[in-house]
């Protein structure tokens, strides 16, 4: 069944209409980088294909309409817009592994860049951070991202989780929707500031022992606190002003 948004199908002009919000909100919460950074999700589940952002728009130009629909392989179809190569590599190479990811998010935040550069990466000791014990992967720099024979190599990486530090380079984080993707890049966003901000106090920290944080993150598989569940809506309604990802 298609829908009179140019012949698209209900889910995909829905996944096109929410990822564009994804890239509005990402830029809104400071997380854009210019014309750099790729936020994908699959186009429908009839489809094997994904959804990126045109290459030298900004997260704001931004629309369902001018998404681009490219090959895991990163070949565009059914349109004349160029992509940047490092896209479809970092997250061609997710979507591939990982089938029951719908939506992979990468930035280049300050706070972020900042703990992909700690030896021990991120030190959750927040509450919102607990989420993330144990369940980060790391991927070690090897310079820009333009090699499709890093494709295995950064699937290997994130194995089973859904949150992945990129040494040196950034953040990245997937999910079973763009909700729950967009919401661990928010927390984990907060907390590399959390810990930037902690330890540039200089005082010293409390820490959550080991026991408490593995409980609270095991908290966080209770259907009642699914991320994206209760906040997406919310967090809809701040575009409600800007209604430019609708435009076709």
């Amino acid at each position: 069944m298609t829908t009179k948004k140019n012949n698209f199908s209900q889910e995909e002009w829905s996944n096109r209409v929410n990822l564009a919000a994804c890239y509005h909100l990402a830029d809104y919460f400071q997380m854009s980088d210019i014309i750099w950074n790729h936020i994908t999700s699959k186009t429908s589940s009839e489809k094997e294909t994904f959804l990126i952002n045109p290459f030298g728009l900004r997260y704001d130009e931004i629309t369902a309409s001018n998404l681009v629909e490219i090959t895991p392989e990163g070949k565009v179809l059914n349109s004349d817009s160029p992509i940047n190569d490092t896209g479809y590599i970092i997250h061609g190479a997710i979507h591939r592994a990982r089938k029951d990811i719908a939506c992979v998010m990468h930035t280049h935040s300050r706070a972020g860049l900042a703990v992909s550069c700690f030896e021990d990466g991120l030190q959750p000791m927040i509450q919102d951070a607990a989420i993330f014990y144990n369940r980060v992967s790391y991927h070690d720099w090897e310079g820009l991202s333009t090699e499709s024979e890093e494709c295995e190599r950064l699937s290997k990486s994130l194995g089973k989780n859904n949150v992945m530090i990129l040494r040196n380079h950034g953040l990245l984080t997937c999910g079973s929707t763009i909700a729950e993707t967009f919401m661990l890049m928010y927390y984990l966003d907060r907390a590399c500031k959390n810990q930037i901000d902690t330890m540039s106090a200089g005082m010293k920290l409390t820490v959550p022992s080991d026991n408490i944080m593995e409980f609270a993150a095991g908290q966080y598989d209770d259907p009642r606190f699914k991320l994206g569940k209760h906040e997406w809506p919310a967090l809809l309604r701040l575009l409600d002003d800007n209604k430019s990802i609708y435009n076709q």
